[in-house]
């Protein structure tokens, strides 16, 4: 019995893992495009978890909405913070601070 438990266990971990990347995946894709087409600076272009909870989708489906931080430049000598959010699989929003237009 306990092994079949350790077995479930291993195997939700493995999941929560992967799908856990694959969002990272998506966020760091989607910030990244975000920045070129604004012609911001993608600073350390890599993004930080910074809120992960269950959430419903269009569909009423539980799913994972993660929160997803980044920095990006304007002009070269500052940082301003910017956000993903995504809902299961799909992108929701991606939300810039005011920065200077070039």
């Amino acid at each position: 019995m306990w092994d079949g438990f350790v077995l479930a266990a291993i195997a939700a971990l493995a999941w929560w893992w992967h799908d856990s990347m694959r969002a990272r995946e998506r966020a760091l894709a989607v910030a990244g495009a975000a920045c070129r087409r604004d012609e911001l600076q993608f600073l350390d272009e890599t993004v930080e978890c910074v809120r992960t909870r269950p959430s419903r989708d269009d569909q009423g489906r539980l799913v994972l909405r993660r929160t997803y931080g980044f920095e990006f430049s304007d002009t070269g000598n500052n940082r301003r913070r910017g956000s993903v959010v995504i809902l299961g699989t799909t992108v929701e929003s991606v939300v810039l601070e005011p920065f200077l237009a070039q």
